[in-house]
């Protein structure tokens, strides 16, 4: 295991919440000289084919959900990463979430992976699972996960 942290995948969903994340991920890379990938994970829809819906229909509908998300990225990065010393990369995948996660942490060498979670409980929790209980319980580097403010 490497505890040197030279490469740090910030993972958001691009909410409120991701600010605070952003400033953890910031506060880690200015300790290591360490560099940030931002990565948003699109929803892919494959799941919606055979529903009676055209796959372009569904394609044309993710790409317009990735064109948007590649906007909200830019403006993200540019208003929660304003250190001009710390270099950072914004990364827009599409798919499911905790898997697009591990596989480009994985593939890319991350160091660690820094995250928030909804802090959700009960039944909300058990319908839609937790994309970061999920991602901690793979991932073969280690993952920060931040709680929002409640």
């Amino acid at each position: 295991m490497n505890s040197n942290i030279k490469k740090i995948l910030c993972a958001v969903d691009l909410s409120e919440h991701s600010k605070m994340v952003a400033e953890y991920a910031t506060t880690m890379a200015k300790a290591f000289n360490a560099e940030i990938t931002v990565l948003y994970t699109a929803p892919s829809l494959s799941q919606y084919v055979g529903f009676h819906v055209p796959p372009s229909s569904i394609e044309n509908f993710v790409g317009e959900i990735v064109t948007g998300a590649e906007q909200s990225m830019d403006e993200f990065i540019s208003e929660c990463f304003t250190d001009p010393s710390i270099k950072v990369e914004g990364k827009i995948l599409s798919g499911y979430a905790a898997q697009e996660i591990i596989g480009y942490a994985t593939s890319n060498d991350m160091d660690i992976i820094v995250m928030g979670t909804h802090g959700r409980t009960g039944i909300d929790r058990m319908l839609f699972g937790s994309v970061a209980e999920k991602v901690v319980k793979t991932a073969t580097m280690p993952v920060m996960t931040i709680r929002p403010k409640v």
